[in-house]
């Protein structure tokens, strides 16, 4: 008997004739895979592969790596620069210089006639370190607004806000390498098997080494959640409550590790006192989880030897974020869990080389994890590059979550976006559409000429994808590796590196700054800038060569180190980057602002991501064996809730929230509750259209997961025409 569809069509690889191997690490997730391209007797990119000897994957690759040689000769991507006087005029193809001259001289009209914050950019988290640096340079030295920010605001903003409340700096603790030694391991809205599938290998082979506890926190039954041995199906955004009524049963039945307290933490007494308000019998009628197994688990955490954290975007976009990270982090602190094998509080990062934007690119202050807020960071840097200390603002700017309001209030009138797609990626699309025809002016910069928010700039500059260039990657646990150019760029783009660059040379303190005209060389301007007694990021002892004979390397990495291995983990001698060396146990009382189901809007709204698409699906849209999986929007719905409504499998449904409404293909499965449905995220002019984004007062970054809608039904053959467009690629 056969199973399954009649003449299927399964992911085909075909055996390809490879002259040589070329070393470089891959360009999606935060994991940090090492790739090995494959290259023909033509020069021409055949197929890659795991790199057997990379610590990382130890040559395993998911599926967007193995298809990545792929992004090459993808389709829609850009060839020569493009120029036209209005968003909605054609497009006219132009050269390199009309096409920076002009950008220059419109960010230039634009900051004289309105002031220097007038003109805003956003950047990304995936582009290469070196790539960084270099437009930080160009932002805070040479085009000087304070209105600079990436899209990693949306993804890891709450992480970051987290560690540095709680330990004085930004920078994820532990490693992978923590999964071999813990005895207990919690997520907290992490789904690893489908968002980073090799690090979720990496967990599975240590359960098969040596058993320990796997507890999911999820409101959803993910694959990571059938995977666990218990399931804390929680009520959305109270993830707070949880954490408050775990250190409550910790703390009153004296399981927290004292002596850790007392030598290495400040706080505690601030801790016990809030926590006696969320015993476990009130906790459970906000959070969702019984006060039986808030006790168990509690207890099996306080308990481990070692007990260790991670989560993802589950915990990051909410409006309790960074508390919610700081809750994590007092969890593990009062239990000892920070600084050793198998202890952690670690942030799953998202994109590739988000850990390099939050390094070095100077969006929330200045290279090397330096504050605006610190006129001796200010002086430091100014120095370096030759400029005034004076040109740098006092304070950070708005961040990006708060470029686009004030883009609506009239206070921006130009943004360059950079390797970012915000009319996907943002909440609240109406609001975003509308803010993007209020500028005066928008420089759009990516791989892809047909990305959506392509349709409203002025200019377009084609950027090299990838392994067109050179430089390197921080991946989840600050490990360094390196991209190697492995061909020239396609067509007539250019590297990201060089378009800053160019750009630098058309301002004034451009002729003050030196660029380094090679990646290299801004590496060791970044290696230079690391050191410092008790700095944490220090790569001053690295080099391209030590990257690649090691296979990447952890941060931080001295001057003088011997061997090729960084520092595993940090603050195992208990020393935390705040002025009394001690970490900060913070408080944190619960406000339930989010968005509630109600009579009107009687589902939660969920979202997240699917293991064959990557963010807005720029790239893995166009890759064949990626989107022929999920081509189409479509949403998870509970059997009983459709049956109520009528609704039947793999039809067409309306969502309608308060902002907007989308129309998606319904998937029924018991992976939801009958009050939820969920969305991957990865599709344009669907989920964002709905969700809400209140923002966490910390972070600034969106609450994507917590909102409600209501199912409508809709004319199928019209709602099937419509959906063809979401299979363009």
């Amino acid at each position: 008997m056969l199973f399954g569809r009649k003449n299927r069509k399964p992911i085909v690889i075909p055996a390809k004739q490879v002259k040589e191997w070329k070393y470089t690490t891959c360009n999606y997730c935060s994991t940090g895979c090492v790739i090995e391209i494959g290259v023909d007797e033509d020069k021409k990119i055949v197929t890659s592969r795991g790199h057997a000897g990379a610590d990382v994957n130890r040559g395993k690759l998911c599926i967007k790596g193995l298809l990545e040689h792929d992004l090459f000769n993808s389709p829609g991507r850009g060839t020569e620069p493009l120029i036209r006087k209005k968003h909605y005029e054609a497009f006219e193809k132009t050269t390199w210089d009309t096409a920076l001259d002009t950008s220059a001289e419109k960010i230039k009209e634009i900051q004289a006639k309105y002031g220097r914050d007038a003109f805003a950019v956003v950047s990304t988290g995936q582009l290469l370190t070196e790539e960084f640096y270099t437009l930080g340079k160009l932002v805070r030295g040479c085009i000087g607004t304070n209105n600079y920010d990436g899209n990693t605001t949306l993804c890891m903003a709450s992480a970051v806000s987290g560690y540095k409340r709680s330990f004085g700096s930004d920078g994820p603790p532990g490693c992978y390498d923590d999964f071999e030694h813990t005895h207990c391991f919690m997520a907290f809205g992490s789904n690893l098997p489908e968002q980073h599938p090799v690090i979720y290998w990496r967990l599975k082979e240590a359960l098969e080494k040596r058993k320990f506890p796997l507890i999911v926190v999820d409101p959803r039954v993910t694959m990571l959640a059938q995977f666990a041995d218990i399931h804390l199906p929680i009520t959305p955004g109270t993830d707070c409550v949880l954490i408050n009524a775990m250190m409550h049963v910790i703390i009153n039945e004296g399981l927290q590790d004292q002596d850790y307290i007392d030598a290495n933490t400040q706080g505690f007494d601030e801790i016990k006192a809030l926590v006696q308000d969320y015993d476990p019998k009130s906790a459970q009628h906000v959070c969702g989880i019984d006060e039986d197994t808030i006790r168990n688990v509690a207890r099996i955490y306080a308990n481990a030897p070692s007990a260790m954290s991670i989560w993802t975007m589950g915990i990051n976009q909410s409006t309790h974020g960074s508390d919610g990270v700081c809750n994590i982090n007092n969890l593990n602190l009062i239990t000892g869990n920070i600084g050793k094998p198998g202890g952690t509080s670690l942030s799953i990062t998202g994109q590739c080389n988000a850990m390099g934007t939050r390094e070095w690119s100077s969006c929330s202050g200045l290279p090397g994890y330096r504050a605006l807020e610190k006129p001796e960071h200010r002086e430091e840097i100014a120095n370096f590059w030759g400029i005034d200390s004076e040109f740098f603002p006092e304070k950070r700017g708005l961040t990006q979550t708060d470029i686009f309001p004030a883009i609506e209030a009239g206070l921006i009138k130009g943004l360059w976006l950079v390797a970012t797609n915000p009319l996907t990626s943002m909440p609240n699309q109406a609001r975003i559409r509308k803010a993007f025809e209020n500028l005066e002016f928008l420089v759009v910069q990516d791989v892809y000429e047909d990305v959506e928010t392509n349709k409203y700039s002025h200019v377009y500059f084609p950027a090299s994808v990838w392994a067109e260039k050179e430089g390197c990657h921080t991946n989840t646990e600050r490990r360094v590796n390196l991209i190697s150019n492995v061909i020239p760029p396609y067509a007539n783009s250019k590297p990201d590196f060089w378009i800053f660059n160019e750009m630098a040379k058309r301002f004034e303190n451009g002729k003050k700054i030196k660029f380094p005209e090679q990646p290299e060389e801004a590496f060791n301007e970044m290696k230079h800038l690391s050191k410092g007694a008790g700095r944490t990021l220090d790569i001053s002892g690295m080099s391209y060569e030590k990257i690649i004979a090691a296979r990447g390397i952890q941060w931080p990495y001295r001057e003088g180190d011997e061997g090729l291995k960084g520092e595993a983990r940090l603050y195992g001698d208990g020393k935390f980057q705040t002025p009394n060396g001690k970490a900060n146990l913070i408080p944190v009382k619960f406000f339930n602002n989010n968005e509630q189901p109600c009579k009107e809007y009687p589902f939660w709204l969920n979202s997240g991501r699917v293991v064959e698409h990557f963010h807005t699906r720029t790239r893995t849209g166009k890759i064949g064996n990626c989107n022929k999986f999920s081509p189409t929007p479509y949403m998870e719905m509970n059997p009983d809730a459709a049956n109520d409504l009528g609704i039947a499998h793999q039809s067409y449904v309306r969502l309608t929230s308060r902002r907007g409404d989308a129309v998606v293909m319904v998937q029924l499965t018991q992976r939801v509750p009958r009050n939820m449905v969920f969305i991957p995220f990865h599709f344009h002019d669907c989920v964002n259209r709905l969700t809400l984004g209140l923002l966490d007062p910390y972070s600034r970054q969106p609450a994507f997961k917590q909102c409600s809608v209501r199912i409508e039904q809709v004319d199928q053959e019209e709602a099937a025409r419509t959906n063809v467009e979401s299979r363009t690629y």
